[in-house]
């Protein structure tokens, strides 16, 4: 079942295509990773798809309702969580999931026990009584996420929900995440953190207002303009890696070099020999060890994949 239908949705504003006839489709219970470029056509789709602003042309449906003719119903029926903290600085964290929940109609006994159970569930009934404005950034995005749910949403927007928190508190978000999936909730996540793309079940992505691929991770690390035939993928450990990599670039045999924190990704005709390319190294004064053999990571996908499509615009 799918609580998301995209059908050629476009969006102009006076010559300028923001989004080009996109269609996809996004299960109930999945989560779905919306991924591209600043400046792509992500914002401009989520709008339309919160019925905050009408496409030019194309259909879209979210939890059954038409994003034009049921824009109201479809704003009922979602929760959505920004990247910048919204919510009122100046209420407690009580009050402002009082706030919200009256938004949703919520009143008496109902929003007692939302606000309850929201509370419980992002672990923040300890600060029920501190100024949101005085939270840490990751009690900040648990305290948004607690407003998001307050009206039992199925589907969530969460426009790069881990923006400027910390490692610690990103990964228990994540942890809350995957509780809602679990829980059979639809998770609509941007990030540009590619660890977090790895956790959806299925990932878009749109470059200058079109939707180019959709799959799930595995299938887009198994492309062949990720994977070329005849082709390997190694790591390189070296105590230099920025020069190593400003070395093998400049090598025959490097189809593509990355930096992946400390190491180097080496992308090489299957027929190269790992010593070619640690002599390679040696040479140019920064040598290499630990050679390993390694798998495209979504990031090499999208780094790859911008690369020849901006190859080929006119």
């Amino acid at each position: 079942m799918n609580v998301i239908e995209i059908n050629g949705l476009t969006r102009k504003f006076g010559d300028f295509t923001a989004v080009d006839d996109v269609s996809f489709n996004v299960e109930k219970g999945s989560i779905f990773g919306f991924l591209g470029p600043n400046g792509s056509g992500k914002s401009t789709c989520i709008r339309m798809l919160c019925g905050l602003l009408a496409p030019t042309s194309g259909t879209a449906t979210v939890n059954g309702f038409d994003i034009v003719k049921q824009s109201e119903q479809v704003k009922q029926s979602i929760g959505y969580m920004n990247q910048a903290f919204s919510l009122y600085r100046d209420l407690t964290v009580e009050e402002n999931l009082t706030f919200f929940g009256g938004i949703y109609g919520l009143r008496g006994k109902e929003l007692a026990d939302r606000r309850s159970k929201v509370t419980d569930l992002v672990g923040i009934r300890s600060y029920a009584n501190r100024r949101a404005g005085d939270l840490s950034g990751g009690w900040k995005q648990r305290l948004s996420l607690a407003a998001a749910l307050i009206h039992e949403p199925p589907l969530i927007f969460l426009d790069e929900p881990t923006a400027g928190i910390d490692p610690v508190a990103r990964r228990e978000l994540w942890d809350l995440l995957f509780e809602l999936a679990s829980s059979g909730k639809t998770l609509f996540v941007t990030t540009h953190y590619m660890d977090e793309a790895e956790r959806c079940n299925q990932i878009g992505y749109i470059y200058l207002s079109k939707l180019v691929l959709k799959g799930t991770p595995h299938e887009l690390k198994e492309l062949p303009e990720v994977c070329p035939p005849h082709t390997k993928r190694i790591a390189i450990a070296t105590l230099s890696p920025a020069p190593a990599l400003s070395a093998l670039k400049t090598q025959p045999f490097a189809v593509d070099v990355t930096l992946v924190e400390s190491e180097i990704h080496l992308l090489m005709p299957d027929d190269t020999k790992n010593q070619t390319v640690l002599d390679a190294m040696e040479k140019a004064g920064t040598p290499g060890y630990n050679v390993r053999d390694v798998e495209p990571s979504l990031e090499d996908v999208f780094v790859l994949l911008t690369r020849e499509l901006a190859r080929k615009m006119p």
